[in-house]
């Protein structure tokens, strides 16, 4: 059994060794601080007291306390704020601690083997501590970072579409994004099945191909309303073929892009934008949707829709009587329009429609009784295909 009194005449004994192995170092810290300083390349505020803490834990035999860990954690933060690279506060930090260990190494021969282990475990575990807390600050003040970036950029997107900030403004935050607004863009507005978010897979995927295929410059990608939004360069025009052959390889479908004019200036992208939604409104208002509706390639849609008002008078002029008929107006409108897409050819028109010729005779003939315009005579027909044309344009279907 072992004699209490030895016990504790042996406390304060380890406990001198400690003190001799380790106390020395506070009376050093500044000059070991200085040359990791020199190190690193970080400037030596970055370390604070971090030392004294480190030989204060070291004489105590104990972990950095929660003050002391947040304290890293802070001057991660500070330095990814300030640019100061991880790698660089790290090194400072390290540089710190074998510097600190050489200084208290040099006494090792004078102390016993249990207080350099206790000194040296602390020491190392205490290095740990706060480079994982230096790391967790500087990721997190980077995500901060990272967010904050998005935030301007999205605000800017939204504004530069919107067009209701001036434009002195737009210039003076556009050099940040590597934009330059007062060169000519194209708007390009991307539609499928789904609505589509921000940081979404497609979203990802499409501005990584974009600002690839761009360098990063005079480009932005985002979503709006459900749909893909890119402002792109108006001088290639080989960019929106480009950009849906990329949205081929995803695993959605269909695609449809609604492409604007190439106009110069932030009021240039404005009406650009409506460009491109008007044409996505305008093909889906057509029998044959393509997969890309150039607002320029819609000029006879855009005359037909520029006076609905107009419009819905022509379709109800023409076609109104149409629901005279047997069971309704909807079956003769489906003959219309495809004799009318198969060139006025009976045979085709009775394949697209599922019928027989006769029924395909019967029903032009029930046209031309009911409307007063038969498909066979140009003028007639003319009047009919306007008018079937019309009425997919129009808000609401007329006459059903």
């Amino acid at each position: 059994m072992s004699d209490p009194a030895n016990t504790d005449r042996g406390v304060p004994s380890a406990r001198s060794d400690t003190e001799a192995l380790a106390g020395p170092a506070k009376s050093r810290a500044d000059r070991v601080a200085t040359l990791a300083s020199r190190d690193s390349g970080v400037p030596v505020d970055y370390l604070g007291d971090h030392l004294i803490s480190v030989i204060d834990a070291a004489r105590a035999a104990r972990r950095l306390s929660r003050h002391e860990i947040a304290f890293c954690r802070r001057q991660g933060e500070d330095a990814a704020e300030r640019g100061i690279a991880l790698a660089a506060l790290l090194d400072l930090y390290l540089s710190a601690a074998w510097r600190l260990w050489a200084d208290i190494e040099s006494r090792a021969p004078m102390s016993s083997p249990a207080a350099v282990a206790s000194v040296a475990a602390t020491l190392f575990r205490a290095s740990d501590d706060a480079a994982e807390a230096l790391a967790s600050g500087y990721a997190r003040a980077q995500m901060h970072i990272v967010r904050l970036e998005e935030s301007r950029r999205r605000e800017f997107f939204d504004d530069l579409l919107v067009g209701t900030v001036g434009v002195e403004q737009l210039y003076e935050r556009a050099t940040r994004f590597g934009f330059n607004v007062a060169a000519s863009h194209r708007v390009a507005v991307v539609r499928t099945s789904r609505n589509l978010v921000d940081a979404g897979p497609i979203h990802r995927r499409i501005e990584a191909h974009v600002l690839e295929r761009l360098g990063g410059q005079d480009v932005l990608v985002a979503t709006k309303d459900g749909q893909l939004v890119c402002i792109l360069p108006g001088d290639d025009e080989r960019l929106v073929g480009d950009l849906m052959e990329e949205l081929h390889h995803s695993d959605e479908r269909p695609w449809q892009i609604g492409v604007g004019r190439s106009m110069a200036g932030p009021g240039g992208v404005v009406h650009s934008f409506g460009d491109a939604r008007h044409a996505l409104e305008l093909a889906a208002g057509t029998s044959n949707q393509t997969m890309i509706a150039r607002f320029e390639d819609l000029l006879p849609q855009r005359v037909l829709t520029s006076n609905p008002g107009l419009a819905a008078e022509l379709v109800e002029s023409v076609l109104g009587a149409l629901r005279r008929a047997r069971g309704g107006a909807e079956p003769l409108i489906a003959t219309i329009e495809a004799h009318v897409a198969t060139s006025g050819n009976v045979s085709a028109t009775a394949r697209t429609l599922g019928i027989t010729a006769r029924a395909v005779v019967f029903r032009l003939d029930r046209i031309a009784e009911l409307t007063g315009h038969s498909l066979q005579d140009p003028n007639g027909r003319f009047f009919l295909e306007l008018a079937v044309r019309s009425r997919r344009l129009l808000p609401r279907p007329q006459t059903s």
